[in-house]
């Protein structure tokens, strides 16, 4: 047993796989021995490594250590006290009554499965196939391995007859089946008859397990024989190792004397210098901390006083200060362990106590009287309830704003209304209850004048929210503007610690080397921090370090250096100074998203104002009240509205289209209303019309004259003494006579006011010009209708149309083609370049406008082209001349000559007449040819060239007709 200690354990695989691979030889697999631990502990020997890790005799002498222990563990479970031998040292030690419990497997190590060692086996299969060949060939080495291998084969023949169940690491007797496996109760039944046999049997098994007990001893004294020389060697040196240990005692014992008189003389002073001047700064530290926790105790009076002036910035930096403090220096205090909630609490408190505050202000802002002063109630309050939300970070506070922003813009309202029907002594508030109906009860100047003075109001109002809110928008910009700051500061120190990276380099050098940097440096270059740490430092040691004040000053201040706030001073644009912190952990991206909704909060201010306006508006008009306005009331209500929109418009900065699209609205039931009107009355002239030329009254001629100097608008009333004035007989229109009928100098009138009223609403012009261009339209058809459909006969009861009536029509349609590129040069200034398209409907209304003077020529030409057809059919040539058909063909002729020639220019009554005189040539024409008369100089030639001669000096001899070139030549055949 000895030499299988003493034999060489088997070498390890030094490969990767070294952990998962069996030895060759799992018999040859042997632990070296190792030596039994010292009793006494090793001296050092300057080692760090070889120091024992035992108690010292000497610093451990006056407490318990291992060295006092008088019991070894052999002899603890060797106790010869109990009655029997105990199986279990758990069950020894605890009592019977303890359970084994099964250890709960770490979650940290894996289950390891068969799948694990899958490759293992694969790879080792191979080699140990190999090893039992190898085995097999190879023969044992020497004699000795022969004996010990006899003997051990021997020995293990033997303890082969030993049943396995007894070699079970987990033999236990109390096994129901251990027990019955040794002991079979088979074999001691007492049934009768059986007693013999079941003598013999238990006989027999006593034999054989006193058999197994002997071969166990007999192999128990061989493996002592083994070792008997250790043994017999262990016994003779242990009386040398008894006296080895009293000299050791006594040694011990003196050394001990000796350190103890060296601790007493030279060690205690100085330990207890040290371990006062230890207790010193431990009591300096408490002082400073309770001095601390002094200071934070009146947190809470501190932060109720603060709130008492409103100074909400100032208690939140106190708590958040305190609350720092609290986690820092003060970490773990118990007295203090309800501090931190109470704060929370708080903090919770202050802002409900903030938004309460914000919404008193923004209710007193906003409900102050309205006047002309635009001026910031109490700004300073306003900067700091801001601030406050800000670190608290309620970004919503505007919102707050807005809800009271729509709710004084109803009382706005209501406060002007019920102020107006006060003043009006014809509605009776006790019997008029709602103020809807009270404000039906207005007539327009009434109505008009509530509607301006709620204009009024609304902008004061929207000038004094717009002054409320830049001063917040100008609180988020300084915030801002001090994160940016903050910003590139970090950057620029971020740079320059490149720059003192080197000094950095050589101090640390110097202090590795064991040097003191006011060595290395002289005084003029030490740098500034390293400068004051050195005056510190080098101040004279014999100054009282034991001073309350001088030392705990630094330590008991709540601002930290991990917790110290840095402020930095910024100026309101109404001259308010705020001392802005850095702990307001707000992004750049959501102030900016504040200051955008803070400008769209300006941009719903005006939308709520417009809003309400449209709804009082709506209010009104239900009963048709704007639509019954006259053109002078609207354009009033017009202006105004416009005024009102712009003014939002430059006070917010945005356009806002419910009170423009309400102004719209109206505008287009007022221009439908003004268009049927007008519509209405034009029809009601015309079938009133008798086609006669009337006099041009001198306000007409006025408005015509105020056309041709460029200004399209109806004239302002003149005097009585100029009324005076005779109308004239022709309208002078830039230096052209034009004889017109009285539906026409309306209609002119009628086109004014549409030019005029696009002037004073701009916003209808399209409307407008579609209505026009329909007014245009419908006169033109009409006018046909009458005149040259001869409607006229049956409407106002003309006898017949006459060249008169047709002549005067044709007028009074060049006189409206006369105004039509005034007009669309008129609208063309007033519209949108995208809307020129619209302007075809002047073209289009002109060319119909030429197609109907065209017809109203060729009407001319065909009456007198039926006379003549109807006349020189029974002309004959004959004497006397000239002949009674001439005469009665000149007569006509100077009939149609005096119908038109006073109507119609001297230009248009020579072509009408060239025209008429073509026609009458092509029926004298025709009637010579039926005659067989030509032109070779004979009586009948003669005859009828007197004739043609009387008809020509008869015509040319009309006012206008004298150089008329008729060519009376061409009645003739030409001679082929």
């Amino acid at each position: 047993m000895a030499s299988s200690h003493s034999s060489s354990p088997v070498p390890q695989s030094t490969s990767s796989d070294a952990f998962f691979k069996k030895e060759m030889d799992a018999t040859k697999r042997f632990r070296p021995v190792q030596s039994l631990p010292d009793v006494c502990p090793k001296e050092p020997t300057g080692d760090a490594n070889n120091l024992c890790d035992s108690p010292s005799l000497v610093a451990d002498q006056h407490r318990w250590t291992i060295y006092h222990s008088k019991v070894n563990l052999p002899a603890a479970l060797n106790d010869p006290r109990l009655a029997k031998r105990e199986s279990d040292f758990f069950t020894k030690t605890w009592g019977v009554d303890f359970v084994d419990t099964e250890v709960t497997p770490s979650f940290y190590l894996p289950q390891i499965t068969k799948e694990h060692f899958a490759l293992y086996q694969q790879e080792i299969t191979p080699r140990e196939k190999v090893h039992e060949r190898c085995k097999n060939i190879c023969t044992p080495k020497d004699t000795f391995d022969r004996t010990l291998l006899h003997t051990h084969d021997k020995s293990r023949t033997d303890l082969e007859q030993v049943p396995k169940i007894f070699m079970k690491p987990d033999f236990a007797l109390e096994d129901s089946l251990t027990f019955n496996a040794v002991l079979p109760w088979s074999h001691f039944s007492t049934a009768g008859g059986k007693g013999n046999r079941d003598a013999a049997s238990s006989k027999l098994l006593q034999e054989k397990l006193s058999h197994y007990l002997d071969i166990v001893e007999v192999n128990i004294a061989h493996q002592i024989s083994l070792r008997s020389e250790a043994f017999f060697h262990a016994m003779t040196s242990q009386h040398e190792l008894q006296d080895y240990l009293r000299k050791t005692s006594q040694a011990v014992k003196l050394l001990r004397e000796k350190i103890s008189k060296i601790d007493k003389v030279m060690c205690e002073g100085s330990l207890r210098v040290l371990r006062l001047s230890l207790t010193r700064n431990n009591c300096i530290k408490a002082y400073n901390k309770l001095k601390l926790m002094a200071t934070v105790h009146q947190t809470q009076p501190t932060v109720q006083l603060l709130l008492s002036t409103s100074e909400f910035v100032g208690a939140l930096d106190l708590i958040a200060t305190t609350q720092e403090v609290l986690q820092q220096e003060l970490q773990g205090i118990h007295s203090f362990r309800h501090l931190g909630s109470q704060l929370c609490e708080l903090e919770k408190l202050i802002d409900k106590m903030m938004i309460a505050e914000f919404s008193t202000y923004a209710r007193n802002d906003l409900n102050r009287p309205l006047e002309d002063d635009c001026q910031i109630l109490e700004e300073e309050r306003l900067v700091s309830l801001v601030f406050g939300l800000l670190k608290q970070r309620k970004l919503n506070f505007y919102e707050i704003y807005g809800d009271e922003m729509i709710i004084t813009a109803k009382n706005i309202i209501k406060q002007c209304v019920v102020n107006t029907v006060s003043q009006i002594e014809e509605i009776d508030t006790e019997v008029v209850v709602k103020l809807a109906d009270q404000v039906r009860m207005m007539n327009f100047p009434q109505w008009f004048d509530l509607l301006k003075n709620i204009f009024s109001k609304f902008t004061i109002f929207l000038k004094r929210i717009k002054a409320t809110l830049n001063t917040i928008r100008s609180v988020v910009f300084l915030v801002l503007d001090k994160n940016q700051k903050t910003r590139d500061l970090e950057d620029t120190l971020q740079k320059n610690s490149a720059k003192d990276s080197t000094v950095d380099t050589e101090v640390a050098y110097l202090t590795h080397e064991g040097m003191f940097i006011s060595d290395a440096f002289s005084e003029g270059d030490l740098p500034p921090v390293a400068a004051d740490t050195t005056s510190q430092r080098n101040t004279s040691p014999n100054s009282e370090p034991c001073s309350s004040d001088s030392v705990s000053e630094p330590e008991c201040t709540t601002d930290s250096s991990s917790s110290k706030e840095q402020t930095s001073s910024s100026v309101t644009p109404g001259g308010v100074e705020m001392m802005i912190s850095d702990d307001m952990k707000l992004t750049d991206l959501e102030l900016v998203r504040l200051a955008n909704n803070i400008q769209e909060l300006l941009y719903n201010a005006s939308d709520i104002c417009h809003d309400r306006s449209v709804k009082f508006l709506m209010a009104r008009a239900k009963d048709g009240f704007l639509e019954k306005l006259n053109s002078n009331e609207f354009v009033a209500l017009s202006r105004l509205m416009e005024g009102f929109i712009l003014d939002t418009e430059q006070i917010c900065g945005r356009k806002s289209m419910s009170l423009r699209g309400a102004l719209q609205s109206q505008a287009n039931r007022f221009v439908n209303r003004f268009h049927e009107e007008r519509k209405t009355k034009l029809s009601l002239l015309l079938d009133n019309e008798r086609w006669k030329q009337a006099e041009v009254p001198a306000e007409f001629q006025d408005l015509v004259d105020s056309v041709s100097d460029g200004r399209i608008s109806l004239p302002e009333k003149k005097p009585a003494a100029t009324e005076e004035r005779k109308p004239t007989e022709f309208l002078i229109v830039e230096g052209q006579k034009y004889a017109t009928v009285g539906t026409v100098l309306l209609l002119i009138r009628i086109i004014l006011e549409y030019c005029q009223c696009v002037d004073n609403i701009p916003s209808i012009a399209t409307d407008m010009l579609t209505r026009l261009s329909d007014l245009l339209k419908y006169f033109n058809s009409r006018s046909c209708q009458l005149v040259l459909g001869a409607g006229a006969l049956q409407v106002v009861g003309l006898k017949t149309i006459t060249t008169k009536n047709l002549a005067l029509s044709s007028r009074c349609l060049q006189l409206i083609v006369h105004y039509i590129p005034i007009i669309r040069a008129h609208f063309e200034a007033r519209l949108q370049p995208k809307q020129f398209s619209m302007l075809r409907h002047f073209d289009h209304i002109t060319k119909d406008y030429h197609d109907h003077i065209a017809e109203i020529s060729a009407k001319l030409v065909a009456i007198m082209d039926s006379l003549f057809d109807k006349l020189l059919s029974k002309y004959e040539v004959k004497a006397p001349v000239p002949s009674a058909c001439f005469r009665n063909i000149c007569k006509q002729m100077a009939k149609m000559h005096e119908a038109i020639y006073d109507l119609l220019p001297e230009e248009q009554t020579q072509m009408l007449f060239l025209r008429i005189n073509a026609s009458y040539k092509l029926h004298l024409k025709r009637q010579l040819a039926h005659l067989n008369v030509v032109n070779d100089g004979g009586p009948l030639n003669g005859l009828v060239t007197s004739d043609v001669a009387f008809y020509t000096g008869n015509l040319q001899a009309l006012k206008g007709l004298n150089n008329l070139d008729l060519n009376m030549a061409e009645i003739w055949e030409q001679k082929r």
